[in-house]
């Protein structure tokens, strides 16, 4: 398997030098050159099996022979051993057609563990081969920090840079990154909001000079590998309800869109995947896209569901592609005009072609209260506002003929309890092994959004013992 950039002027790689590279050196995404095919037959044989199992069959295509089949099983096997539940990610019947599936039973309770556990040890497989030590940059909304930190914390050859918007993710997010205090972990509370983040490691990728010097990684949404294992659970869930003779539709919150491109990488393979529903909260640029054709930037306001407080999804970038006929310089142009004028449209055609698959719809934070009050009160499940939106999605906008829809239940409620509290007077407790998280110590450190301060700080961090000034505090802010 052979991966390209969205923009259609880096190296065509192979998956392992895609894994270490993270963004492509001409600022775009990778992708596969084509999509592997499952046939029915394939998909069908793949009911009953362990989660590993149907992973290993899902992803062997897309790593083809960068790692031995053998070393990949074994993998996929120590990955997943370790989750909470027997079923990795099981399904449970809400009414008639809903299903939730529960993606928070990895060690930090969201379902970015499904894939940066992954990640974590194929990392450590491929650098050991090639004797190679990398410089991991991420930005996270609240989730994907602490689940890399979890999957790299004490690996020898990985740094850990990790930029949150300061105050803008919730107390338990923010304590599961910075109470790891292993010494390859960095937190960096940045002054400003996720895109901020987002912008920042993606300058730091482009700095070619800094990359290079740094050997930087990324562990972000951008990174391939990361979508790649999304994918397994779409699989996962689609053969559990009846694939490939039954076609599912998938509701699922996202802010990046890496999450729901994952579901459409599915039915790229052959997965009869019927309908997606992207669940927006109040920053609804995703769902003003689907129902217009236009994407436009506006201001990000602070909701209850945080991990969804986006306006630039970095991964849309990888369904523009497609919209595009794969045209990189295309893409390129598009994106380039999009970061001068705050939007762009795609023609009446590609519109119409993607709400054959696509429908959207946005919930304000009175509204994802309701759904949270409404689900525990109908079938005695209590989710998180992330969650809640992508079954008031399902609820709202599942078309008639679809027989099953599979809503994701992307974190756990103890991680927002504050506002699960609010909503239904029911407050969730963190798991056994998570019961002590307000008494750790915090570590972290306060920069301004600012690209050379960033670099300054990694360069010293990275090279030398710690020497920068960090913020170390019981019950800091």
């Amino acid at each position: 398997m052979r991966y390209l950039s969205t923009r259609g002027d880096a190296p065509v790689l192979s998956f392992d030098e895609v894994l270490l590279a993270g963004l492509a050196r001409d600022g775009g995404l990778y992708l596969p050159e084509s999509w592997p095919q499952f046939s029915a037959g394939e998909i069908r044989a793949l009911a009953g099996k362990p989660y590993a199992e149907i992973a290993f069959a899902v992803l062997k295509p897309f790593v083809g022979d960068s790692i031995a089949e053998a070393d990949l099983k074994r993998i996929l096997d120590e990955t997943y051993a370790g989750f909470g539940h027997e079923a990795v990610a099981p399904l449970k019947q809400l009414d008639s057609r809903t299903w939730l599936m529960e993606l928070f039973h990895g060690p930090t309770l969201a379902f970015k563990d499904y894939a940066l556990q992954l990640l974590g040890r194929l990392f450590d497989h491929v650098l050991a081969r090639r004797g190679e030590r990398v410089t991991v940059i991420g930005a996270t909304s609240g989730d994907t920090g602490s689940a890399a930190i979890e999957a790299l914390r004490d690996r020898a050859q990985v740094d850990v840079f990790m930029l949150h918007p300061q105050g803008r993710v919730s107390e338990v997010q923010r304590r599961q990154m910075t109470t790891v205090l292993a010494p390859n972990i960095h937190n960096i509370a940045l002054e400003g909001t996720f895109d901020d983040c987002q912008d920042q490691v993606k300058a730091m990728f482009n700095d070619l000079a800094f990359r290079d010097a740094m050997n930087l990684s990324a562990v972000n949404s951008i990174n391939w590998a990361r979508i790649m294992a999304q994918v397994v659970y779409y699989f996962v869930a689609g053969v559990a309800l009846g694939a490939p003779d039954r076609a599912i539709a998938f509701s699922v919150p996202t802010g990046n869109f890496g999450n729901v491109f994952a579901a459409y990488g599915a039915g790229r393979m052959g997965l009869p995947v019927a309908q997606l529903i992207v669940g927006s909260n109040s920053n609804d640029i995703l769902t003003r896209f689907f129902d217009s054709g236009t994407m436009a930037v506006t201001g990000v306001s602070p909701t209850i569901s945080p991990s969804m407080d986006i306006q630039i999804s970095s991964n849309f970038e990888r369904l523009l592609f497609d919209v595009f006929d794969r045209d990189g310089a295309q893409v390129r142009r598009v994106l380039q005009s999009f970061r001068q004028s705050g939007e762009f449209s795609v023609s009446a055609e590609q519109h119409q072609r993607l709400r054959r698959l696509f429908d959207a719809h946005r919930f304000d934070d009175a509204e994802t209260s309701a759904e949270i009050a409404v689900r525990l009160q109908e079938s005695g499940e209590l989710l998180d506002p992330h969650s809640a939106i992508a079954t008031a999605a399902a609820r709202a906008e599942v078309r008639p003929e679809i027989s099953a829809v599979v809503a994701l239940a992307t974190a756990h409620p103890a991680k927002f309890p504050d506002a699960v509290e609010r909503a239904c007077g029911l407050r969730p407790e963190l798991p056994a092994r998570l019961a002590d998280l307000y008494e750790r110590e915090e570590r972290y450190t306060p920069l301004p959004n600012d690209l050379v301060a960033l670099q300054d700080y990694i360069r010293s961090q990275r090279q030398d013992p710690p020497q920068h000034a960090q913020r170390t505090a019981k019950g800091a802010a």
